[in-house]
Parts: structure tokens; C-alpha cells; sequence
């Protein structure tokens, strides 16, 4: 009766009938499998009363069992006593151990004093407001546009991040301070945007949003942090500020030459057009040149003297 019904390729063919119909197969692995475990389970069933008339089955496995637990005992007891010698190989009466980083090398941290970084409602959004686009609504304000340059602290953060210095990892933090008083953290690993225009977008969200995350999500590159500023510089550093004004003239690479390898750096820069940096908390108010320099070139000298004495290539 089936072969009548069959086409005739499918009547004489040697295949089986679930190769042209699939789900046959299908049904067909699945009552084999059936098959196959009621047959295991038969034969567990049988050998079951065996194995606990002679007590090779339960006492073999609570055998091997408890062979496993001496096993993981004294594996255990052996690191616990490994771990102990090992600290008390460390450990001297009276003496106590104090953290060391023997590997560890002295760094640089920036301080970036009265940048312009001004945010206000134009029009219908924030922005940072800059002489260029902003002169008409400074002056309406009653403000000297000429003192609005955020282009000043685009070009030495651009610097900074771009140097040698940073690339070898001895740059360990920025510090911005505006001119209104607001502390910028800075990370060493940010990308400062190229164009001005996108600085002053990144800046204003700084401003607004208190933050600025990585691409990944995984840090923040900028954030506010609270004044002032010296509760977050390191602690062994000695802190040199940079001003025209001051008595003490000297020539940096000489005077960087001079402090110890052990001690951190603490550069204070200002980062304005015209005024005078904070230096209540510097440790030397040095000059570095006769007259006055851009905060650039104070850069450009900083990396000369620096990386002449540790040797930054």
C-alpha cells in the first residue's frame, strides 16, 4: 500500500524514507534515545541488588569519596603552611612591615592657574564664550572681550598631552583653575579635540554635566573636584611657580637639575592673557626670563629641563 502511493524515484530507491522527509528522522532519533535509556536504567536496576548484597558499590564510592577529602585536606594544610612560612620569613619582632614601591618613579603634575573658561546662555544654548564670537554680547555685559581667551588653555592642554613627557607616562595629573574659581581634574590619557570650536563644546558639557566620560564608559577623563587645590597633590613634591614678576631668576634646566630624583614636581603655569598666578601654596616663585612669556613657551621650557634630567628621548 505505501508503494503504491509513492512516487516512483521514491518506490525502488535504496535511501531511507526519512532522507526525502526530515521530521521522520527527527521522530525516529528520538525513539532510539527512549530506547537506549530504559535499557541503561534496566541494567542499573539488575546490578543494584549485587553491588549491595557484596558492598562493592556504596562503600566504593563513599571510598573514593573520602579519599578525595584527604586529599583536599592536606593539599590545603600544605599552602596554608607554604603561606605562613612565607610571611613569617617577612616578618621581624619589633620591625613592622611598612608598603614600598621600589619601582616606582617620580612624576609631574600641572597647574593651570586663571584660564578663561566662562560658560553663559547664548541665545538658546551654553557655550564658552571666547572674544572672537562673543564681543558684542561681552560689551552689552559691560566685559572686556579681550580678557575671554579660552584659545590659551586649548593650545597648553594640547601641549601637554602631546608631549614626550606625557607619552612615557610621567605626567601623573592636570589641574585647571578658572578664573572664576572652578578646579578641573584632567587625565593624562584625554584627547583634547583639535579645533577650537569642539574644545569650547566639550568644556561648556564639562561645566553643565560635572563630568566628561571616556568613549568606552569605563572612567572619567574630566571631572570638577573640590578646592583647593593642594589636597590632591602629591604629597612628597615640590611645588614651582612660574611668574615674570618674581626676584628670583634662574635658569630652569640648573634649577630642575638640582631637586632630588625622589621628589614630585609641581608645576604652576598661568594660563591668561594678562595677571598673576596664585602663590600661596608654591614652595619657589621662580623667573625663568627676564621679561614676559606666553604660557607656551614656559611649557616648552618645563619639557626641555625635565626630560634632560630623567632622560626622555
Amino acid at each position: 500500500m505505501v508503494k503504491r502511493l509513492l512516487p516512483g524515484h521514491l518506490r525502488f530507491s535504496r535511501r531511507p524514507l526519512y532522507g526525502f522527509f526530515p521530521h521522520l528522522q527527527r521522530v525516529s532519533g528520538r525513539v532510539e534515545n527512549k530506547k537506549s535509556d530504559r535499557a541503561i536504567l534496566k541494567l542499573c536496576s539488575r546490578q543494584r541488588p549485587e553491588l549491595e548484597a557484596t558492598g562493592k558499590g556504596i562503600n566504593a564510592v563513599e571510598a573514593k569519596d573520602k579519599t578525595l577529602e584527604l586529599v583536599n585536606k592536606g593539599r590545603n594544610q600544605l599552602v596554608r603552611n607554604e603561606t605562613i612560612s612565607e610571611v613569617a620569613a617577612f616578618e621581624l619582632p619589633g620591625i613592622p612591615l611598612a608598603h614600598s614601591e621600589p619601582d616606582r618613579k617620580s612624576g609631574v603634575t600641572f597647574v593651570l592657574e586663571q584660564a578663561s573658561l566662562v560658560c553663559a546662555k547664548v541665545g538658546r544654548r551654553y557655550q564658552i564664550l571666547n572674544s572672537n564670537e562673543h564681543a558684542a554680547f561681552l560689551r552689552k555685559k559691560n566685559k572686556n572681550p579681550y580678557k575671554y581667551r579660552p584659545d590659551i588653555i586649548h593650545e597648553v592642554l594640547s601641549r601637554i598631552i602631546d608631549s614626550r613627557l606625557c607619552k612615557s607616562g610621567r605626567i601623573q595629573a592636570i589641574y585647571v583653575k578658572t578664573d572664576e574659581g572652578v578646579l578641573i581634574k584632567v587625565e593624562p590619557n584625554t584627547h583634547i579635540p583639535r579645533t577650537p570650536r569642539r574644545f569650547r563644546n566639550m568644556m561648556a558639557e564639562l561645566l553643565q554635566k560635572l563630568s566628561v566620560k571616556a568613549a568606552n564608559k569605563h572612567g572619567k577623563l574630566l571631572r570638577l573636584v573640590q578646592n583647593p587645590v593642594t589636597q590632591h597633590l602629591p604629597a612628597n613634591s615640590r611645588k614651582i611657580g612660574l611668574s615674570y614678576s618674581s626676584n628670583q631668576l634662574v635658569r630652569l634646566k640648573d634649577y630642575v637639575g638640582g631637586i632630588s630624583d625622589n621628589e614630585n614636581l609641581v608645576f604652576v603655569v598661568g594660563a591668561m592673557a594678562h595677571g598673576k598666578i596664585d602663590a600661596d601654596y608654591v614652595d619657589d616663585l621662580i623667573s625663568i626670563y627676564g621679561g614676559r612669556m606666553s604660557a607656551r613657551m614656559c611649557l616648552e621650557e618645563i619639557f626641555e629641563a625635565v626630560e634632560s634630567k630623567w632622560k626622555i628621548l
